[in-house]
């Protein structure tokens, strides 16, 4: 989800989350990530401060944990986020298995990750273990409330243990998320509703709303037991021009769904 997009990016891992994007201080330029330094001169602190407003701990957090590495030579952390990358590169190819095993690298490697990990809890998903899914993104939501995609994937987990009614008793509460598309799907999922509705309301919208609510649409189909609305709606939002295209770790996720259910989206 870089500023002007929705999306998830290409390289995650002991990130904050904005309010429209996922980062990792390893995926921006040498100079950017030095300026992380100019917090050990008190002079520049409101600098820095000023410049973002409406930093999130997740961002306060790493920086703060990254200047340490540097100070102490933190090799594991480095190591642990190649590991995620691995991971995500794994699962963007249909390895679910091997990319679960990156992630559980990456924590071994750095503990810190896994509050992070939201990758993580969605190969657990796709490998049926859904305990240690909901488990995953409760950890992560703890982490970070604001995050709407995870409060869902925490019931979708849930919902395949005891249940959509029993797991909506348990639906993990976050702050209000700035694409209307996933506000609408929030509501639908804890309050319960029309996953059909939901595509209408975005399928005239950018191409990023109607693969979102296409892919969520269908999600919810899955947690009602609804299999044949499911896969037309996922395998749609996999077909879409986002889903086709675009870089988001979504849209490889609706193609990984496809694959391991078996569904044909030629």
């Amino acid at each position: 989800m870089a500023l002007l997009q929705n999306f998830k990016p290409t390289i995650p891992t002991y990130f904050p989350t904005s309010s429209s994007s996922r980062y990792s201080f390893t995926s921006l330029p040498q100079s950017h990530f030095s300026l992380c330094f100019l917090v050990t001169f008190p002079w520049k602190v409101p600098i820095l401060q000023r410049s973002s407003p409406t930093l999130s701990r997740r961002l306060v957090v790493p920086s703060v944990s990254g200047i340490w590495d540097a100070l102490t030579g933190g090799n594991n952390r480095l190591e642990a986020v190649a590991a995620v990358r691995r991971g995500m590169l794994l699962f963007r190819q249909g390895d679910v298995l091997g990319s679960l095993a990156e992630f559980d690298k990456a924590i071994e490697l750095d503990p810190r990750q896994r509050a992070y990990l939201w990758q993580r809890g969605l190969s657990l998903y796709y490998l049926d273990r859904f305990e240690e899914g909901a488990e995953q993104f409760r950890v992560d939501v703890a982490e970070n409330p604001n995050d709407t995609e995870e409060s869902i994937w925490c019931f979708l987990c849930e919902a395949q243990l005891c249940g959509p009614d029993e797991a909506r008793k348990h639906f993990l509460q976050v702050g209000r998320d700035p694409r209307p598309v996933m506000r609408e799907a929030y509501t639908m999922f804890k309050n319960g509703g029309d996953p059909e509705k939901l595509v209408t309301a975005f399928s005239n919208g950018q191409g990023s709303d109607y693969f979102y609510a296409s892919l969520y649409a269908g999600l919810y189909h899955e947690s009602q037991n609804e299999a044949d609305a499911a896969k037309f709606r996922i395998i749609a939002a996999s077909c879409s021009p986002y889903g086709q295209r675009s870089d988001d770790y979504m849209a490889s996720l609706a193609k990984v769904h496809c694959s391991s259910r078996n569904w044909s989206t030629v």
